[in-house]
């Protein structure tokens, strides 16, 4: 990029010792380096001593704006600045033209060659500059020099680590600079004075934590297993294959099993799609993190694509992890359509479609959906996607095991307070046998049961002794109004789209 004159380069990062070896290698001569930060102004690019002595009062736009000065007089020149930290400095009306005059000298100038390079944790890009600065990514190490790292470390303090677990360590490092990774070597080792794969959940559970500073995504908490989910059989199984993959995913590898991309779950809403997303996190052991791409927007030009770029980058960050996103046709609703958001919408979708096609990390997707009619036909298509799923309304045989999950939830023991279970699911059975009731509505039954039960044992001065009866249930399920009948045209019409597209029933082995 230096050679071929791109006049700004905007590096966002943190780690500014990565940064140097990196510029120190693509320069090759460190006196053509010149840095300024605004904790010491103008420094020696080797050293870090000043240059100049400091004015204290004078103010960071003013040291700023006297140091691109020297670079703009006297021509010739053949220089590289290096600016870090100044994300506060560069939007300053004085700044943008100082740095306006650098670039276009450097591209159009003869003998004057003054690239800058821009250093910070802050991306802040004037709109006067955006056609002029080029945001580079620093790449994270490879698996390759992960390991390297990590044996390098073993050497250096001395223990053994077989390969087996190497390789399974460098996966749970991976999406990590070189400077996390030494750090939470360091708390490994503290922990046991070495480093096994007894540390990779620790090594998770940290990569956790700088997710959590992002911003971006959500770190979701759960303790639900795959007991949780009553029905879906086929789903159930199908994850439980992906599962097997993840959690032995150097061997899988090894063998030649692709990388898992991830799951697409339409269908109506409160069938169970989101719980089968927390789920899926626990049986493959990882964390799960959700992305609301309703969060990624902002006002200023390109801030919308590059919050999904930093979400991306921060979920490989996290890997191996499951990313959730709920509801996913209504962030990409305006798809397609003149509107006001300046093709926001379209440029996301775009940049989200191609990672999702072409991404090689262990973040595993689970998208979820209540009407497919509202994604693009290039959204279905084989290889966004390993499998879609369509969930329904629960049959019979579902309806009774999420009775009984929902009464264990909540400490009932059916068979010892008689309830009859066979009853209950011929009362939420529908006219002409038409499920009407969601996996939703029966836990909103055995909730208003309990609470019902609750309540009946205090009046009595039987305080928590009450149990759930029959009667309870029968009077709640009276009480409730499935979703069918809520929403039975909406319904009606999602069964039919969905009918329209061959899609896998979560429901049939």
């Amino acid at each position: 990029m230096l050679d071929s004159f791109r006049p700004v380069l905007y590096i966002n990062d943190f780690d500014f010792h990565a940064v140097d070896a990196l510029i120190r290698e693509a320069v090759n001569d460190e006196n053509c380096v010149v840095e300024y930060n605004n904790g010491k102004g103008a420094v020696h690019f080797k050293t870090k001593m000043p240059r100049h002595e400091r004015v204290p009062e004078q103010p960071c736009s003013a040291r700023l704006a006297k140091f691109l000065d020297e670079y703009i007089s006297d021509l010739p020149k053949r220089k590289v600045l290096v600016l870090k930290d100044v994300h506060g400095e560069i939007g300053l009306p004085e700044i943008v033209a100082r740095l306006k005059l650098i670039a276009e000298r450097t591209m159009h100038a003869p003998d004057y060659w003054v690239p800058v390079i821009i250093v910070s944790t802050v991306l802040t890009i004037p709109p006067e500059l955006d056609k002029l600065i080029t945001v580079f990514d620093m790449e994270y190490p490879s698996r390759e020099k992960i390991e390297d790292t990590i044996k390098d470390y073993a050497n250096s303090y001395k223990f053994l680590i077989d390969e087996r677990t190497l390789k399974e360590l460098s996966l749970a490092f991976n999406g990590l600079s070189d400077f996390e990774i030494c750090q939470i070597l360091n708390l490994a080792y503290q922990n046991g004075g070495s480093v096994t794969k007894e540390d990779i959940p620790l090594i998770l559970k940290e990569k956790e934590q700088a997710i959590r500073k992002g911003g971006l995504l959500e770190a979701v908490v759960t303790e639900l297993k795959v007991e949780s989910i009553g029905g879906l059989k086929m789903l159930k199984e199908y994850l439980n294959r992906k599962a097997i993959i993840f959690k032995n995913l150097a061997s899988a590898l090894e063998a030649g099993v692709d990388m898992p991309k991830g799951v697409l779950i339409v269908g109506l809403p409160g069938c169970g799609k989101s719980l089968a997303a927390k789920v899926s996190a626990k049986m493959f052991n990882v964390p799960l993190f959700r992305l609301d791409i309703g969060r990624l927007m902002g006002k200023y030009v390109g801030e919308s694509e590059e919050n999904l770029r930093r979400a991306i980058r921060q979920a490989e960050a996290a890997a191996p992890c499951v990313l959730w996103i709920d509801e996913i046709e209504k962030a990409f609703a305006g798809l397609g359509r003149s509107g006001g958001d300046g093709g926001i919408t379209t440029r996301l979708f775009g940049h989200f479609l191609t990672w999702l096609q072409e991404k090689s990390s262990t973040v595993y997707v689970v998208a979820t959906a209540n009407d497919i009619t509202g994604l693009p036909p290039e959204f279905l298509r084989k290889g966004r996607f390993d499998e879609i799923f369509s969930v329904k309304l629960p049959s019979d045989v579902e309806r009774r095991q999420i009775f009984e999950i929902q009464l264990k939830k909540r400490k009932q023991n059916p068979k010892k307070q008689g309830l009859d279970i066979d009853e209950l699911v011929h009362k939420t059975a529908g006219e002409k046998g038409i499920a009407e009731y969601s996996g939703a509505d029966i836990e909103s039954i055995v909730k208003m049961a309990v609470e019902s039960a609750f309540i009946r044992g205090d009046r009595e001065g039987k305080e928590c002794q009450s149990k759930v009866t029959q009667q309870d249930l029968l009077d709640a399920i009276e009480e409730t109004t499935p979703i069918r009948r809520t929403m039975k045209e909406k319904i009606e019409l999602q069964e039919k789209s969905i009918g329209r597209f061959q899609i896998v029933d979560a429901s049939k082995a």
